[in-house]
């Protein structure tokens, strides 16, 4: 019995010895693959991001931002599809990366000393360095070093680079102090610094610049560190295939000029309608308006929207440019996108009058999206701003001021509550997540200044038309009477 036991087990021995041996070879082939073509198959590139206004929002109903452009550049160049993974800040993405949960981490990533020891890194596509904003206010010194921190409010964002620039500096000056902010944002440390209710704070100079123009009165004062490099985040891996292929994607030349124009497109914004704002509004409506204007009166007389109105949006658009074109492609006075240019018969869309009624035509369509109990200059208004960030958007903006108490069918109203889709303890209670919600209340704003000046200056060219009919006629009532025709068709009697 135990002889037949002993064989018995030998022949299982044996049996499991060939299963292994006829497995080696696929677990070899398996091995042999790199993290690349692993990718490839699967046609899958898992990247976690954030959900900011540099990295990845929805924009009029379609994920936007930088990162999440240049993301899908490099998927397109593999040839697979890019899976974002939204982290609440930067802590979570690096814990992500640490977890191998994601292939790639895309979000405004500034590649330090402390994260090189844990984390390999794709070649740099930016280079910032950490500025500290301060709010100008009369009377007091501006901070212009480090010394001029200690004993002032200092608050930045947690597991930031900033924190790791201010610990190193902390060795030199140990008296200064800050406090981390985990539920903060960029947007609300410039918000509280802006109303005054903290000193100072630390961001990179990118997101600083990109969005200074919606808080007049803050200012940089200066740098803590050299500008640094931003990166993409990769988990370390043997092979390196992915590194590799992400250092081809970044030396070429269509990657750098897409970096070049989604640099345009994100981070050079500006809001503010300044003086010289005005000065070239006027100098565009000698010049550029007076070849638009039947267009923009030919297209009242089909919409029956106020020509003043389109020939606003048209300048808040394009400055009256018919061949402007942005970094997005949309293009002409009125900026169509090719989707609305073919949905609204637009052929040619640097074509004046084609933009022009298109863009009207388009406008009506837009109007209709907005709940028929909104109306006159709330539906415009709305209309407006929900074309410029999404209606989406406007709808959970609508929705925060129903929460509040508030009525979420006046402009006046939902323009309060537009920019607290930038703080995360408000966005992310609503569906669509984080909007640049400054931008649309500024867009609707430039245009009714536009309309307001070009009112004005309607106004005072009539007037002057005017007087100048006046004093022709004023100056024709003091010249002699002369012949009349019968008598200037002959010489003079002598």
């Amino acid at each position: 019995m135990k002889l037949f036991d002993l064989r018995k087990k030998k022949d299982l021995f044996h049996l499991l010895a060939m299963v292994a041996l006829l497995c080696i070879p696929a677990i070899l082939s398996y091995n042999s693959k790199t993290q690349l073509q692993v990718i490839r198959e699967s046609g899958t590139l898992r990247v976690v991001t954030t959900n900011t206004h540099s990295t990845y929002f929805i924009e009029r109903d379609k994920p936007a931002g930088f990162e999440y452009e240049l993301v899908q550049a490099f998927a397109d160049h593999l040839g697979v599809e890019a899976k974002f993974e939204i982290a609440s800040n930067v802590g979570d993405v690096m814990e992500t990366i640490q977890r191998r949960d994601a292939h790639l981490a895309a979000a405004m990533l500034t590649v330090t000393a402390d994260r090189l020891r844990r984390f390999d890194f794709a070649p740099p596509y930016m280079y910032s360095a950490s500025t500290v904003v301060y709010r100008i206010t009369r009377g007091k010194e501006p901070p212009r070093s480090v010394q001029d921190m200690i004993g002032r409010e200092v608050r930045i964002v947690a597991n930031s680079s900033y924190e790791e620039s201010l610990r190193r500096l902390q060795d030199q000056y140990p008296e200064l102090s800050w406090q981390s902010s985990e539920e903060e944002a960029t947007v609300e440390l410039m918000e509280a610094v802006h109303q005054r209710k903290l000193d100072l704070t630390v961001l990179d100079e990118v997101s600083f610049n990109a969005q200074k123009s919606f808080f007049p009165g803050l200012n940089s004062g200066f740098t803590l560190d050299e500008s640094q490099p931003l990166a993409w985040m990769l988990p370390p891996h043997p092979d390196e295939s992915l590194k590799r292929a992400l250092v081809r994607f970044f030396l070429r030349t269509e990657t750098q000029t897409l970096i070049k124009n989604l640099k345009e497109k994100y981070f050079a914004r500006r809001n503010q309608l300044d003086y010289f704002d005005t000065v070239t509004f006027k100098k565009d409506m000698k010049k550029r308006l007076p070849k638009l204007e039947q267009y923009f009166h030919m297209a009242e007389q089909e919409t029956d929207i106020d020509w003043k109105l389109l020939a606003a949006i048209a300048y808040q658009e394009s400055h009256w440019n018919p061949k402007a074109v942005s970094p997005t492609g949309v293009r002409g006075v009125m900026m169509l996108t090719r989707a609305t240019a073919k949905e609204m018969g637009v052929k040619d869309r640097t074509d004046p009058r084609q933009s022009i009624m298109g863009g009207a035509h388009y406008l009506i369509k837009v109007m209709s999206k907005i709940p028929k109990r909104i109306t006159g200059k709330d539906r415009f208004w709305m209309a407006l701003a929900g074309y410029n960030v999404g209606f989406g958007h406007l709808e959970d903006a609508r929705i925060l001021a129903s929460r509040a108490g508030e009525n979420p069918d006046r402009w006046e109203t939902v323009k309060k509550f537009l920019p607290l889709l930038t703080k995360p303890k408000y966005y992310k209670t609503v569906k669509r997540g984080y909007a640049r919600g400054y931008e649309p209340v500024a867009y609707v704003r430039n245009i009714r200044k536009y309309i307001a000046l070009l009112r004005w200056e309607l106004q005072v060219n009539q007037i002057k038309k005017q007087r100048e009919l006046e004093q022709l006629i004023e100056a024709e009532a003091l010249q002699p009477d002369t012949p009349d025709e019968q008598t200037e068709d002959f010489p003079p009697v002598l």
